[in-house]
């Protein structure tokens, strides 16, 4: 009959190096025996004894998170020798710049579908009339988001879009009194 030992089995660490797990292991709380390729990839990059060191000098509930870290660096080190975790980062970081690339260009187009601009591919209802708008403040940080410039190019008019008049006076006008209506230049349908 087979000797009856106790039924604590060893953990991961110490069945890969073929030793007796003491009740007072290091690995015994990081490296479950149901985990053998955990502490296999760790042991392959990293080596024993190094962890050991490590872990001996890092204070108890600090371990878990470097055990976890050094599981993944050493994933990634066998998945990718040359890039290792910094692989997996470029790649992510690169899919974060496309994504908020996408996110400006549905805002952008949020943003115009709220200021009134209709997309090219849409029938567009015939304007009432044309509105010129003449910023005189000094404020003009989305007056491109507004409309399209006319005139010279020098600053000054600003044609809204959609042919609607503005009900209210816009913000940047330092002149809430002007009438938007009347101060239409540059040959536009002057009343």
């Amino acid at each position: 009959m087979a000797s009856s030992s106790s039924s604590y089995s060893p953990c991961a660490a110490c069945k890969f190096l073929r030793r007796k797990c003491m009740p007072g292991c290091i690995f015994a709380p990081y490296f479950p025996p149901e985990e053998p390729q955990k502490f296999a990839n760790v042991h392959k990059i990293f080596g024993a004894s190094n962890v050991t060191k490590l872990l001996n000098e890092l204070l108890p509930h600090q371990r878990e998170d470097a055990v976890n870290s050094l599981a993944y660096e050493a994933e990634a080190r066998i998945k990718d020798p040359v890039y290792g975790c910094v692989g997996a980062i470029s790649v992510l970081q690169r899919q974060v710049q496309r994504l908020q690339k996408e996110l400006d260009a549905a805002n952008t187009e949020l943003l115009r579908y709220a200021c009134g601009e209709i997309p090219t591919g849409m029938p567009v209802p015939p304007p009432l009339a044309p509105t010129m708008v003449s910023p005189t403040g000094p404020h003009r940080g989305n007056d491109h988001l507004i409309g399209r410039r006319s005139g010279n190019g020098g600053g000054g008019n600003y044609y809204q879009g959609s042919g609607l008049p503005i009900p209210y006076p816009p913000p940047w006008t330092s002149n809430p009194s002007a009438d938007i209506l009347g101060e239409r230049k540059g040959g536009v349908n002057n009343l």
